[in-house]
């Protein structure tokens, strides 16, 4: 059996794959079964920030994997310890629970936030209000906590206490409040899954005032937008407001399965022993990957992130082909004349791997991918549009 054959046979048929059997890469450019290579515009869906292979991650990893690679939360290990540190310090957070995913960092959020409201002001006050369009993960609990409705259909019932406003919408978002005893609200600075969006600025300020004065806690789904991804260390940042809690995961470990969920605060001693577990959450092999990431996005990194976003954009605005571009940092969505999946698969074709969110292209490059690889890969993209 080819792999393919032996994929279709034996992997469970939730992912429509591309035609493509990666088997080896180098920083931002992948190679295929064939010998063909590809320029990798797609980073795992924002995973790996330093591309494939990246030395100093290696050199991280192996040297925790020839220590000891796991324990379990049982006992103390360093990476863990340093890594909760340096989130902490970078994002004046208090503390950090460490999962293996996105999802899973949401629904520490989500439990840390309706104990905090259970134990401030009664168990009734349990509901968490997110945005129409967002996406938060594929639990059950994080399905409904996704405001997007064709992702709740087939798996009814999901579990109760979530509401979903309408995004830059703050009029109805505090109506909300009103109406439903809240505990905490949840958002995305930018939209990912739901198309590549920022909120507007004076809609993010207006949410953080609106917590402070009812003493709801501020959540900041920083899982794709998080670790360099948007020119900052965390997307909030460019909106200068201070979330009560932050859940973040691909990025953070460069490939390695990891998620973490920091804890300002308010609700830095919210969880206790028992309230909360996870047995490869903090694994040293992970957290020791993730500590050679977060060690390196610095203000040099995330300067040229800015500065690539700004070519990209220049680039693609008003490109023939293109009707809009969106996004912040190296998380860019095309809005094109074509179908954005007709556009995905020619530019597989000629060599360059990008994504989809919803009716757009979706560019999620590693963050130190070179200019001139970078350059080459926007002009077969432009090329294919103004086809």
């Amino acid at each position: 059996m080819t792999i393919r054959e032996m994929d279709r046979a034996y992997v469970a048929h939730t992912y429509n794959r591309f035609p493509v059997e990666i088997v080896s890469g180098q920083g931002s450019v992948v190679r295929d079964s064939q010998g063909k290579e590809y320029i990798d515009l797609g980073s795992g869906i924002a995973v790996t920030s330093f591309g494939i292979g990246d030395a100093e991650w290696k050199r991280a990893v192996t040297e925790q994997l020839d220590q000891v690679q796991h324990t379990s939360n049982l006992y103390y290990t360093a990476p863990c310890a340093k890594l909760a540190q340096m989130l902490c310090q970078r994002t004046g957070m208090k503390k950090v629970f460490f999962s293996n995913s996105g999802a899973e960092s949401n629904e520490c959020a989500i439990k840390a936030a309706r104990k905090y409201a259970a134990d401030q002001y009664g168990q009734e006050r349990f509901t968490i209000i997110t945005l129409k369009n967002s996406f938060h993960g594929r639990t059950l609990t994080t399905l409904a906590a996704t405001g997007q409705t064709h992702y709740h259909e087939l798996f009814q019932p999901l579990t109760p206490g979530f509401v979903h406003a309408e995004a830059n919408d703050l009029a109805k978002l505090t109506a909300l409040t009103e109406q439903y005893p809240t505990a905490g609200i949840l958002i995305e600075c930018v939209q990912g899954e739901g198309g590549v969006i920022p909120l507007d600025a004076a809609y993010v300020k207006g949410v953080e005032k609106l917590c402070r004065e009812k003493d709801i806690l501020l959540m900041v789904d920083e899982v794709q937008t998080g670790n360099g991804r948007t020119g900052e260390l965390y997307a909030y940042m460019h909106y200068g407001v201070q979330p009560d809690i932050v859940s973040t995961a691909k990025g953070l470990a460069g490939g390695l399965p990891l998620g973490a969920t920091l804890l300002g605060e308010k609700v830095e001693n919210t969880l206790g022993f028992g309230d909360h577990g996870s047995t490869f959450g903090g694994n040293p092999v992970s957290c020791a990957g993730a500590v050679s990431v977060l060690s390196r996005i610095d203000e040099k990194l995330l300067s040229e992130v800015r500065e690539k976003s700004r070519y990209l954009f220049a680039a693609f605005q008003g490109a023939p082909g293109v009707r809009a571009v969106t996004g912040l940092g190296l998380m860019i969505g095309l809005q094109t004349e074509k179908n954005a999946g007709e556009v995905v698969a020619a530019c597989r074709e000629q060599g360059v791997l990008c994504l989809t969110a919803k009716e757009k292209v979706r560019l999620l490059p590693a963050l130190n991918i070179p200019m001139p690889l970078l350059q080459k890969a926007a002009q077969v993209i432009l090329g294919v549009c103004a086809e």
